[in-house]
């Protein structure tokens, strides 16, 4: 498995070029001076040997060798056989032997006679890069990997082995014996071994034999890379290979979503204690000792392995995760130190005293302190403040200086014991401040600074999208609140009653201003996205699961912590009032705080305003996926949606009556959609993303500057819920009237009419909204909502659905149309003029109706008294347009 030595010709006619790699570096500069001479002399004595290439069988009747050859003016022969050339052992030429097929008994001939052989592949490929030909002392059927190093670890079988490794010279790659770090790969069949251990903690690719075959299947692809991450992470060998696991302490949810992923992991499950599992994993916070004796082949380990294992996309090292039992040495001996009682065991005692201080020590290094009641919390004294002052009386209690306060003021005077109500409050405000710039920190360095890191064993676990849409804004609000939290440290350290607290508020507030929008509008994006990811990506749901098990998470998910920003300002806000309320009327502070509280209204504001706006543009783009056929021009920068209101069609002017309609109203125009017969398929994203089918179909796009009254049909029993809008489209001459009937509750007629109205009235600038609406009966207008759930009224619009579509399959003949026009034509010849478009348009109108003429429906019973009637409509139409 020796790797092969090479030699770069510095001829120009050798044109062949090194594509190996050496096993050292025995080449140093000294010695590199010293071969580079020898070239040179061994140049001038040997005479100059020309290349050619010979091509073999069925590699001479394809077009595109010969003219890849010619492309990189590349001498070449044809030839059937090697008998037919007569000169291939000659020492003028060096000749290299291109076949098509590595299995062709000609093949075999060649590789015994020690004669040069490549594949078509590589002619093609050097003449697509305007590279020479490769040089190699192997045959190289393609370049699928070239330059890559791999090694094996796992295989038994000899056969299998020597073909893997045939096949990788095959397709220009490298074999190591021993791992080292030039390796690239590593080709596992078993997850056991060195090799495999420091492969995983390299974050060296490990892949299955799989691998290598489907590259060989894909040899005479010529752009085509094994080592491309796409097709690699198919073959990967997952974290659980060869691993039956078993799971100790979990909720039964838990534990269902452990096993899961453990299947889709490469790994097995087993009931706990049966003799084949080979991992036992454990949770260390509520098991405390093991209820069987394990096997001595046993690994008993901590979850953290686990979600650890997944989120490397490699099996971690046990001997790092190992779960121990509660009742260790080290732990006996602190139990046997409690019970000590003898006159000569005070050191004992103060060394025990000091472990148990320094336990506690530990505990308190958490952002999450547990909460005490709010009496608890104002009593405390001033040794408690959470170290943010040095004072003597907290030395005193303590024996130590607060490590908190990380730059103490040399001026800081000894402060009361006895503190004012307004101190307090100061005090619970930094103490806010102070673990909310913890938490914001927890969120940077555990979360999302491991998730940018670049290096990642087993590649990046998020896409930078992805992750800048999770945290937003979250480094600059850190910052803000980091300058916040020490200007409060200085005057807490430093207090006087006069001390300002408004004006630190103040300094900050255009930064709060502009941190805070970009992070709350699109928290719930964030959620989203936090949610999606955790199901789609195994290995973020193991990251974090390992992260919310650390202490300085408090156990609390990545979204939990990421709501503390949403809650800041309001609770910033409340204290305040509180600090204002505990404030002398002549304290300067006093005016101050009423400031720093209008400002943080300010800000809050501004954040609801701009969260209203972002849920307006979604709300806008719903209905755009939401209504199929949408016009493009909708998209407006200055156009916002209002209400929505489901309704049914009383009338046939826009569609069937009886029709399910809905309305969106925005704020210059009304887009009116009627509900989809047939819903086509789900679109699909190119992320990947699905959206609901498009549930609606777009009717028409009306300004509102075309409604020209709104009626307020009168309730009656036999019409319920029901208005209409007159309009006239720029088109028509007439006014029309579309009436509908409301579905919902929500709004309720009265507000839905005079919120259309005022939207009207702002569009065709007029101030009196309410003159708009009149108050219309309901057979003035023509409007009956009294059948419209009704069984019949049901059934007679499916019938005249059907007839429709019967209509549109079966009507071949255009009789009944020119019949319709001609008495058209005589009907306007009587009135000495030619029929206008727009009764043209009426007639092609009544096309349907008329080829129905033999179609039996109970809704035409008598087609010649439908076409009186609408004559006589069209006759008065054509009296009012003159």
């Amino acid at each position: 498995m020796a790797d092969s030595s090479t030699l770069v010709s510095e001829t120009g006619r050798s044109l062949l070029a090194d594509s190996s790699v050496l096993d050292s570096k025995i080449i140093e500069t000294s010695k590199e001076n010293v071969f580079r001479a020898t070239v040179l002399d061994v140049e001038e004595e040997m005479p100059q040997i020309e290349t050619r290439v010979v091509l073999v069988q069925e590699a001479g009747k394809r077009e595109e060798l010969l003219e890849a050859l010619e492309e990189i003016k590349m001498p070449y022969i044809k030839t059937d056989s090697i008998e037919e050339l007569g000169d291939s052992d000659s020492p003028e030429f060096e000749t290299i032997f291109v076949v098509s097929d590595f299995q062709a008994p000609i093949f075999s001939n060649l590789c015994k006679a020690d004669c040069r052989v490549i594949g078509p592949p590589v002619v093609l490929r050097s003449a697509q890069k305007g590279e020479p030909l490769p040089f190699s002392c192997r045959p190289l059927y393609c370049a699928s990997m070239l330059n890559l190093v791999l090694c094996f670890t796992g295989f038994r079988k000899k056969d299998e082995l020597v073909k893997l490794v045939t096949l990788v010279h095959h397709m220009g790659g490298i074999i190591r014996r021993d791992f080292s770090s030039k390796v690239t790969h590593l080709v596992a069949n078993s997850t056991h071994g060195d090799k495999f251990r420091i492969a995983v903690s390299l974050g060296i690719p490990i892949v299955k034999a799989e691998w290598i075959y489907k590259a060989w299947e894909k040899r005479n692809e010529i752009d085509f890379c094994a080592a491309d991450d796409d097709f690699r992470n198919q073959f990967k060998v997952p974290p659980f290979q060869d691993c039956m696991l078993s799971f100790l302490g979990f909720s039964d949810d838990e534990k269902a979503n452990m096993e899961e992923m453990t299947e889709m992991q490469g790994g097995h499950f087993l009931p706990v204690g049966d003799e084949r599992c080979t991992h036992l994993v454990v949770e260390e916070s509520t098991v405390k000792d093991l209820p069987f004796e394990p096997l001595k082949k046993l690994y008993v380990v901590k979850q953290e392995w686990f979600w650890g294992s997944i989120q490397m996309d490699a099996r971690a090292g046990e001997s790092m995760y190992l779960f121990e039992k509660s009742e260790s040495p080290d732990f006996k001996k602190s139990v046997s130190l409690l019970s000590l009682s003898t006159p000569n065991s005070n050191r004992k005692r103060r060394r025990l005293k000091e472990t148990l201080a320094q336990l506690t020590r530990e505990t308190d290094m958490s952002p999450f302190p547990p909460r005490k009641r709010p009496s608890a919390e104002h009593s405390l004294s001033i040794g408690s403040l959470l170290d943010i002052s040095n004072t003597p009386e907290s030395s005193t209690a303590n024996g130590e200086t607060p490590k908190s306060c990380a730059r103490p003021s040399k001026n800081s005077t000894p402060l009361p014991l006895k503190q004012s109500a307004r101190w307090q409050v100061a005090k619970e405000l930094y103490q806010t401040e102070s673990n909310y710039v913890d938490i914001l920190t927890t969120i940077i360095q555990l979360f999302q600074v491991p998730l940018e890191k670049e290096g990642q064993l087993g590649g990046p676990i998020l896409a930078q999208e992805e992750i800048k849409t999770i945290f937003g804004s979250i480094p600059d609000i850190l910052d803000v609140h980091t300058k916040i939290k020490e200007d409060l440290e200085d005057l807490m350290i430093n207090w006087t009653e006069s001390k300002s607290i408004g004006d630190i508020i103040l300094k900050y507030s255009k930064d709060l201003l502009k941190t805070y929008p970009p992070f709350v509008n699109f928290f719930e994006m964030s959620k989203e996205t936090i949610t999606r990811c955790e199901k789609q990506k195994p290995r973020f749901h193991a990251f974090l699961k390992i992260n919310q098990a650390k202490p300085e998470c408090g156990r609390q998910s990545l979204a939990e912590l990421l709501i503390r920003p949403v809650q800041r300002l309001p609770s910033v806000a409340l204290l305040l009032n509180d600090i204002k309320k505990h404030t002398a009327e002549e304290n300067p502070d006093k005016i101050t705080l009423e400031r720093a509280i209008e400002s943080l209204k300010e800000v809050m504001t501004h954040i609801n305003e701009d969260k209203r706006k972002t849920e307006a543009q979604r709300q806008f783009f719903d209905v755009v996926y939401e209504v199929d056929g949408c016009p493009a021009n909708l998209l407006s920068s200055h156009r916002s949606l209002v209400q929505r209101l489901e309704t049914v069609a009383l009338g046939d002017d826009l569609c069937d009556r009886g029709e399910q309609v809905t309305l969106f109203l925005f704020n210059d125009c009304l887009e009116i959609a009627r509900k989809r017969h047939k819903v086509i398929g789900a679109f699909r994203s190119p992320h990947g993303h699905t959206r609901p089918p498009a549930s609606l179909k777009h009717v028409v796009l009306m300004p509102l500057s075309q409604i020209k009254k709104v009626l307020d049909i009168r309730e009656t029993e036999d019409c319920q819920k029901a208005f209409a809008l007159v309009v006239r489209p720029p088109t028509e001459l007439n006014n029309k009237l579309l009436s509908f009937q409301m579905t919902t509750e929500d709004p309720c007629k009265e507000d839905w009419l005079k919120m259309l109205c005022r939207h009207v009235a702002n569009t065709i600038c007029k101030a009196d909204a309410e003159n708009l609406i009149y108050v219309a009966d309901p057979d003035s207008v023509e409007v009956n909502t009294k059948d419209m759930d009704s069984t019949l009224s049901r059934a007679s619009r499916a019938i005249k659905k059907t007839s429709k579509k019967v209509t549109r399959a079966f009507s071949f003949s255009k009789t009944p149309k020119r019949a319709l026009r001609r008495a058209l034509m005589s009907h306007s010849a009587t009135e000495g003029r030619s029929p206008s478009s727009n009764e043209s348009y009426i007639g092609s109108r009544l096309t349907s109706s008329s080829s129905l003429a033999g179609v039996p429906s109970p809704s035409l019973v008598s087609l010649p008294s439908i076409f009186e009637r609408r004559s006589h409509t069209l006759s008065r139409s054509t009296t009012h347009l003159i």
